[in-house]
């Protein structure tokens, strides 16, 4: 009973009670939640007490930043249930390989992510935080209210205890894992028909590619993607074989940082979290995320950096929220290149993943998919998918787009090779288009 009426509340809460005027009444709740939530937290995380030790919790937005790996670093005293990294990461393993992921620890869920960098992380959560979660979710991702019939289909790499919170009476929920054939998956969705359908990104385009031959039958009212950077490219792909808007849901190992409107624009769930914005270019466009999640006490998440790149909406979305909206999620930091400037000045010139994205799919519409791998200073790696036989004429249009580029941004020209045959994605890995293989210390 005492889930049931949680996740009711935060499904009310959410979707109802928590609606701004303007952003000062926005930022101003937002600032009182946060020092609430420090008052009670700092005491009970060693870690936490020690780091911010002396601040004053009124000056939060200025304390000092911390990211995975310094999270990582102190797992073991961050948390305020006294759960070891060792013992957590014991867990997860053991469900990676057995696929099993109902045990839990003490009572605490613990989820694995790897991330698209590569880099392990972990995180705790209470059971009032997962429902607490749950009703959250439902209340921005639920096309009808709570009570009425949904069934949902979920691709994960990995299932966990928190998504299958969302149970309920009304709500079927049936997990997908991503490591078994796409096969068995169709013949799944075709016996299931779910209503609402969320997958990665790259998961999503194999199913638009079955429904469009015929081998797929569903049709769902509601399609998210999640997990993988959501490219143009797909997006209106996916659209266009399901007729219908593509939403998003922007979660991490962090928290529920994100969703869709109605009107497909992605806003950040400010309305949970504290989003501080750490510009990356000039004109403020870009931004790296820095997160004060003021719900979640089993783990703190206290001015944490994201390494992902967003690129803010510049005119407001015609739905009027007054929550931050962005016009889409670039990528990671990692996936940034670093060309010689051109007058060989010792300078560097950086180059976002978004540029190399529209260069690529702005040469033809017969471009399937790409990958662009930088390799080092001076070589860049391109792998092309086409649709006919024009393997020359695309290359050479791709290659005239990406010089141009360069010229453009004043870096000197690296060596561009294509590759013969498009890299496959292992099972259960993300999809990354444009990134380094080789880090560059930068």
């Amino acid at each position: 009973m005492k889930r049931t009426l949680t996740i009711l509340e935060h499904y009310l809460q959410t979707k109802y009670c928590r609606q701004f005027n303007s952003r000062e009444q926005l930022l101003t709740w937002q600032n009182q939640q946060v020092q609430n939530f420090l008052k009670i937290i700092l005491p009970q995380s060693p870690f936490c007490q020690q780091y911010y030790q002396g601040l004053d919790i009124q000056d939060w937005q200025n304390f000092p930043i911390i990211d995975k790996a310094k999270m990582m670093e102190n797992f073991d005293q961050l948390n305020t249930v006294k759960i070891l990294a060792s013992e957590a990461f014991e867990i997860a393993f053991q469900a990676e390989k057995t696929r099993d992921f109902s045990p839990n620890l003490r009572g605490y869920t613990v989820g694995l992510s790897t991330g698209t960098s590569g880099n392990r992380g972990l995180f705790l959560v209470s059971s009032q935080e997962q429902w607490i979660w749950a009703g959250t979710i439902l209340a921005k991702l639920l096309p009808n209210f709570i009570l009425f019939p949904e069934k949902i289909a979920f691709f994960l790499r990995a299932n966990s205890r928190l998504y299958e919170t969302v149970k309920s009476r009304s709500l079927q929920f049936q997990f997908f894992d991503l490591l078994e054939l796409i096969t068995d998956h169709i013949q799944q969705l075709n016996d299931y028909q779910p209503t609402i359908l969320v997958a990665p990104a790259s998961l999503l385009r194999l199913l638009a590619d079955a429904q469009k031959q015929g081998i797929l039958k569903i049709f769902p009212k509601k399609i998210v993607s999640v997990a993988e950077v959501l490219d143009l490219l797909d997006q209106n792909y996916i659209s266009k074989v399901f007729n219908q808007v593509i939403h998003q849901v922007y979660q991490c190992t962090e928290g529920f940082l994100g969703y869709t409107c109605d009107h497909g624009t992605l806003h950040l769930n400010e309305d949970i979290v504290a989003i501080q914005k750490e510009y990356l270019d000039p004109d403020k466009s870009r931004f790296m995320p820095i997160i004060t999640d003021f719900r979640r006490t089993t783990q703190p998440i206290i001015r944490y950096r994201l390494n992902d790149i967003l690129v803010e909406r510049k005119t407001p979305c015609p739905c009027g929220s007054v929550l931050i909206a962005i016009e889409h999620i670039e990528g990671r930091q990692d996936d940034i290149f670093y060309l010689p400037h051109g007058s060989s000045n010792g300078e560097w010139v950086t180059i976002f993943p978004d540029f190399l994205r529209r260069e690529i799919v702005m040469v033809s519409d017969e471009i399937e998919d790409y990958q662009v791998m930088q390799l080092s200073l001076n070589r860049i790696e391109v792998a092309l998918k086409f649709k006919n036989n024009k393997k020359d004429l695309i290359q050479a249009g791709v290659f005239k787009s990406l010089e141009s580029l360069f010229k453009r941004l004043h870096a000197q020209i690296p060596e561009i090779i294509f590759l013969d045959d498009f890299p496959s994605i292992p099972k259960g890995q993300k999809r990354r288009r444009v990134w380094q293989r080789q880090k560059l210390g930068f």
